[in-house]
């Protein structure tokens, strides 16, 4: 059964197992016709007395089951000679697999074949996300907000010059097929007090490979290669951008790390210069997508300066591709402070336009009573799910079990990809 799958459909393996079946036939005749027929007659000849022999009599019924059968064992050997072949390549390209030869070019004829996902938004939501997307799809493509200003990644930013790399760099280990090692050392942040302090080894990286490329894409993509990512991670924009929160008091508060620390209600948010180019690579991935996935993740600081971006918001809207929201399961103290389903939806809509959204995925899983306390005492409660106020919004909804809950609160990976796919084969 093993060699079987060799011929599942879309290994792209038959047609060239056929063509060497052909090849072979056709040195076979010419082999014949230049020794002579008559050593084929000799064969079967012998054939002939060696059935006689044994049953007594001829049949020409048996030497046709023979011919059958000599014929399947010339198949197999075929088979197995292929095989052999592109096993002792592989093993010397890809020499710590330790997956069947089958089992691997399967996997990624599969994936190469699922749908084309773009993936709009920043932070540890979005990564999550896509440590799930690549299990279904491997035309995956995350546009990746470039509005953070703390930590490592505002440190580089302002040193630089450069946009901050350390949502571009969670989201490359995110879509990462490589040794668990290089997984590590991406994400390996330095401690003490050097002047490295705080910075993470992919963020530094990503940096450097922007200085020898002379541009962040060429960075991400040789970035890509080093990590054998299975997708493609763009920015939103290359331009250095500063994100504004309106607050409800009219106040207004500049930079993304400083948003939250307000503790106010957020009316809208705006970027600093209010014009600024898109990453063309980023429209393209929305303008061919099967479907487009909003968040999870910081609704003001993750999700929204994706869409301030020119261009961005407008092809979402234009996009014939199924968009879904992924709603956060918890609010966010000074970002989403009561926010029901539907009022993080209103805030999309009223940055985005309306056409931005087609549905929403919310958790409807239970939360324990244990983590809803510890979570309430740093003034985060579940996100309520508003129906009616959903339906009001011409927005549909799906409910499902999305979190993984440990000792804390988020979404699961796996749980999420399987749910988008669905979500994209069934409406779609």
């Amino acid at each position: 059964m093993h060699l079987l799958k060799w011929l599942y459909p879309g290994m792209r393996f038959k047609r060239w197992l056929l063509l060497f079946a052909i090849g072979v036939l056709l040195i076979s005749m010419g082999l014949t016709i230049v020794f002579n027929y008559q050593y084929i007659d000799g064969i079967e000849e012998f054939i002939f007395r060696i059935v006689y022999m044994a049953i007594g009599t001829y049949d020409y019924t048996i030497t046709n089951v023979v011919g059958i059968i000599i014929s399947l064992i010339g198949f197999v050997m075929m088979l197995v000679a292929i095989r052999m072949i592109i096993r002792s390549i592989i093993s010397v390209i890809l020499p710590n697999s330790t997956e069947k030869l089958v089992d691997l070019i399967y996997e990624r004829r599969k994936l190469e074949n699922g749908p084309a996902i773009a993936v709009v938004g920043g932070g540890t939501g979005l990564s999550v996300l896509l440590r799930g997307l690549k299990n279904i799809t491997s035309n995956v493509t995350a546009v990746v907000t470039v509005a953070d200003d703390g930590g490592s990644s505002g440190r580089l930013r302002d040193e630089f010059g450069i946009i901050p790399p350390g949502d571009l760099r969670n989201c490359l280990v995110a879509l990462a097929d490589t040794e668990p090692l290089m997984e590590k050392l991406f994400q390996y942040r330095f401690s003490g007090d050097s002047a490295l302090a705080g910075h993470s080894f992919g963020n530094l990286f990503i940096a450097a490979m922007t200085q020898v490329t002379g541009d962040v894409e060429k960075a991400l993509k040789e970035s890509s290669k080093v990590l054998a990512v299975k997708g493609h991670v763009f920015p939103s924009t290359t331009e250095k951008i500063k994100l504004c929160a309106t607050m409800s008091d009219g106040t207004v508060v500049e930079g993304e790390s400083k948003i939250p620390l307000a503790r106010k209600k957020i009316k809208h948010v705006s970027l600093i210069p209010e014009k600024v180019p898109p990453v063309r690579s980023a429209i393209e991935a929305l303008q061919k997508a099967d479907a487009i996935i909003l968040g999870p993740g910081s609704l003001y600081t993750s999700i929204m300066p994706n869409f301030l971006i020119d261009g961005i918001a407008e092809t979402i809207r234009k996009s014939k591709a199924i968009k879904i929201y992924i709603c956060n399961v918890m609010t966010q103290p000074g970002e989403t402070d009561d926010y029901t389903v539907s009022m993080h939806l209103k805030a999309i809509l009223k940055h985005a336009g309306i056409g931005s959204v087609d549905y929403v995925l919310i958790n409807d899983k239970i939360i324990s009573p244990a983590l809803l306390d510890f979570y309430a005492s740093k003034g985060q409660y579940p996100v309520k799910i508003d129906e009616d106020a959903i339906h009001k919004l011409n927005i549909g909804f799906i409910k499902a079990d999305l979190i993984n809950e440990t000792n804390v609160i988020q979404h699961d990976s796996n749980k999420l990809a399987e749910n988008i796919n669905k979500i994209i084969y069934d409406f779609k």
